[in-house]
């Protein structure tokens, strides 16, 4: 399978997102996926699914409004597969492509990418600022409150579960594991705020 560098993916990435929070949520995205994919038997392509999920949010920060839809040309224009393209896409399903998830790993995509972001936002809310202390039943409370981090779509989150077949403690588990698991990783990577 032929397939761009994590280093050129990491560069595609930052020609056009400059924005330290969209730098972290693709790095958080980026080792969710590679975790998930350990996890779930698919450790041969774990590089795969971590460049998947570090490009696929690369037209959101200058294209908000064509987001998943100006993608495709950014990607070719950096040598993405067709392949790769069609995954960072279905993440957008139903809210601003046709493109459906079909392989697990893109509906793991689907069904994780919100929740990172409310996971990390109720991470930022402890003592610690840390994912590692944090406990399933801590996230359900902040998940079940619609005010809290409200733009992370608990319905998206919730049609990422059945679409995997999981139910939505399945998810929130796996999802918070692998964030816990990936936190060192990821805070290593992130540009330093000025």
């Amino acid at each position: 399978m032929e397939q761009i560098t994590r280093e050129q993916a990491y560069e595609l990435l930052t020609k056009y997102n400059k924005d330290p929070f969209h730098i972290q949520h693709a790095v958080t995205v980026e080792a969710v996926m590679k975790w998930y994919a350990k996890e779930l038997g698919y450790e041969e392509e774990a590089q795969y699914w971590g460049i998947v999920g570090l490009l696929h949010d690369i037209d959101f920060e200058l294209y908000p409004e064509e987001h998943c839809v100006k993608a495709p040309e950014l990607l070719r224009e950096g040598g993405v597969s067709e392949n790769i393209i069609h995954s960072v896409v279905s993440h957008g399903y139903g809210i601003c492509v046709p493109v459906a998830p079909e392989h697990e790993m893109e509906k793991v995509l689907f069904a994780s990418d919100e929740l990172t972001g409310l996971i990390w936002a109720a991470a930022l809310m402890r003592p610690s600022k840390s994912t590692k202390d944090m406990e399933l039943k801590s996230l359900k409370k902040k998940y079940k409150d619609k005010r809290f981090a409200a733009g992370c779509s608990r319905e998206v989150i919730a049609q990422g579960a059945e679409m995997l077949g999981w139910d939505l403690d399945k998810l929130l588990t796996m999802t918070l594991e692998a964030m816990k698991a990936s936190e060192d990783e990821i805070q290593a990577q992130l540009i330093p705020e000025q």
